[in-house]
């Protein structure tokens, strides 16, 4: 056996005392965070009543962990609801926050986890603005996303993040929904506005 000289051996032990403290120490209780899609497109859901009708028509679409995302339409607005069955969506909060302005919703999904739990899904919504019409005379839409949170515990808009006036509004609606959205407390906190405040946040919230 090769004898190792006696000062290298505790210069050896020196530099790993003095490196061990810059070691990454990884929390026991780290999470992990993802996103995954589902779509809302009528081809992917199941509609009851017609969008013609006058009391309005509503989309129930499969979700993540056996929820469901439902979406009520009438007078050309829609409120977006999520529960285990579309009665349980129904009577969360999220289905009688709507906004006073003509709007719509896009057809994708992304649900926020942690440890592969959904706790928040984010959606892209079109608010119309009546008082910038396009070259056509119809109302411009402004994009905005809206952070919603998820059981246990209500189902309620959580953030507001403008589309137009922040460039990175898919990151800011993901830090939202992680930061926020769990611990939020509908009908008691205030829905936040994150990023820089545009046209369609300042429809939304009229």
């Amino acid at each position: 056996m090769k004898r190792v000289p006696r000062r290298q051996l505790i210069g050896t032990v020196v530099a790993i005392l003095f490196a061990a403290p810059f070691w990454p120490i990884l929390p026991a209780n780290a999470q992990t965070f993802s996103s995954s899609y589902t779509s809302t497109a009528p081809k992917d859901c199941r509609t009851i009543g017609k969008p013609s009708a006058e009391d309005g028509s509503t989309q129930v679409c499969p979700g993540q962990s056996g929820l469901m995302v439902v979406i009520s339409e009438g007078d050309l607005r829609q409120t977006v609801s999520v529960g285990r069955t579309r009665e349980a969506a129904a009577k969360e909060p999220a289905a009688e926050t709507w906004f006073g302005p003509f709007n719509s919703t896009a057809n994708t999904v992304e649900w926020r986890a942690v440890d592969g739990k959904p706790f928040a899904i984010i959606q892209r919504w079109l608010i119309a603005d009546i008082d910038n019409p396009d070259k056509t005379g119809n109302p411009t839409s402004k994009p905005m996303l809206a952070v919603t949170r998820l059981p246990p515990g209500p189902v309620c808009h959580v953030a507001y993040i403008d589309g137009q006036a922040n460039r990175n509004a898919n990151e800011l609606a993901r830090q939202a929904a992680d930061e926020f959205a769990r611990d939020f407390k509908c009908g008691k906190d205030e829905v936040k506005v994150i990023g820089e405040k545009g046209a369609a946040v300042g429809l939304a919230k009229r």
